[in-house]
């Protein structure tokens, strides 16, 4: 939104005007290298952001087609002679893999410079020409691997298909999209640029900015300086917090009960913050109240959990689907109000990462965490804060 004029081109190299104004609705393929990732915008009054479908996507990006070259290339030379070549030139076979990487920018035969200690390593097997007399696609040319491009175009086939199916989900909602916004380094590969015209051009306007990879990092910057810029999102995940509540035998696993001194509680129960494809505000807080379970207890744990799964049926948070993302210990040393004692949960939703804050009232102490969304699964603990 903030490139000059003819900072898009279509695949026919007019320049195209991207039209700001307020309800335009458009699509963003960011095209990394490890993952495809897809969200779907709606210009706000004031040219804010309101994101309309959850990010999405798969782990099908530009490494895809970079590892289809190489399995391509095992399949000239033979497994063995390639796994020794991958464990005694690995330096060199970076620089190849780079090579590689560069020349997903074109849509022509393919040229490779045959690297030299993997012809000195297949010429002591045999005459490099014996190679590629049995592969179909590809030829030796003076010192060159010649890759035809229709051979070349194969090595996209399973990253295409994955984004032509994400972006044919999204289109059948019930949105309005005008345009679809190819961003990230592999959005330089012209075989993707004319596959998403081919297959969407009829249905809306596919645009690529002239330096595509450049666009990630100026948007980070801009949206770093000013959050406000995505008034919304929309929640890829239901979020919550593990607390207890006092045991019922008739709703309850009984594996979940403990007790302590006040009484009998369930273990583990998994209260929701905010739930998948819900919409939340960049500056949006949510405020929950809770007690300790013990009248003499001078530390409160939260435990955040996060979930795909459908909820319904859903109770705690070591069920299947369920994965633990962080947690927080606060301090309550002032015990004289016992059990009556409240503690404010706050969570900012929105940005890039969740904000979890833990109030003592009584005392004033304060404990805060971002929470990591790319943590792997931990073993859960056992809470001792209750929800009133």
């Amino acid at each position: 939104m903030k490139l000059p004029a003819d900072g898009f081109k279509t695949e026919n190299n007019s320049d195209v005007t991207f039209k700001q104004a307020s309800g335009t609705q458009y699509i963003v393929v960011d095209c990394g290298g490890g993952t495809i990732d897809i969200t779907v915008h709606e210009v706000l009054e004031g040219g804010a952001l309101k994101e309309l479908h959850k990010a999405s996507g798969n782990d099908l990006g530009g490494q895809t087609v970079d590892n289809k070259f190489k399995e391509f290339l095992r399949e000239i030379f033979s497994d063995s002679l390639w796994d020794a070549y991958e464990k005694e030139q690995p330096g060199e076979l970076q620089k190849l893999m780079y090579d590689i990487s560069v020349l997903k920018e074109n849509d022509d035969d393919v040229e490779i410079s045959c690297p030299y200690n993997l012809g000195e390593m297949a010429n002591k097997k045999q005459k490099m020409e014996k190679f590629f007399e049995s592969v179909r696609g590809v030829s030796w040319n003076q010192g060159s691997i010649k890759i035809l491009k229709e051979k070349v175009r194969s090595f996209y086939a399973d990253s295409l298909n994955g984004i032509t199916k994400s972006l044919k989900e999204i289109l059948k909602k019930d949105f309005t999209i005008k345009y679809i916004l190819l961003v990230g380094g592999y959005a330089q590969s012209l075989i993707l640029r004319q596959h998403i015209t081919n297959q969407f051009g009829g249905q809306c306007k596919v645009l690529c900015p002239s330096h595509p990879q450049e666009a990630i990092m100026k948007g980070a910057v801009m949206f770093g300086r000013n959050p406000a810029l995505v008034a919304s999102r929309i929640s890829a995940f239901t979020y919550g917090v593990s607390l207890s509540l006092r045991f019922d035998a008739s709703k309850h696993r009984a594996d979940k009960k403990y007790t302590n001194k006040e009484g009998e509680w369930c273990d583990g129960i998994f209260c929701v913050l905010v739930k998948e494809n819900e919409e939340v505000g960049w500056d949006k807080t949510s405020e929950y109240s809770c007690t300790p379970i013990e009248r003499d207890q001078t530390a409160i744990t939260f435990a955040f959990y996060r979930t795909e799964r459908n909820i319904q049926g859903l109770m705690y948070v070591d069920e299947w689907g369920v994965e633990k993302i962080g947690s927080i210990i606060l301090e309550s040393p002032d015990t004289a109000r016992g059990m009556n004692r409240e503690i404010k949960l706050q969570i900012k939703f929105g940005a890039t990462e969740m904000t979890a804050t833990a109030i003592d009232v009584d005392s004033g102490s304060t404990v805060k965490t971002e929470l990591d969304f790319m943590a792997k699964s931990m073993r859960s603990i056992r809470n001792n804060v209750w929800q009133k």
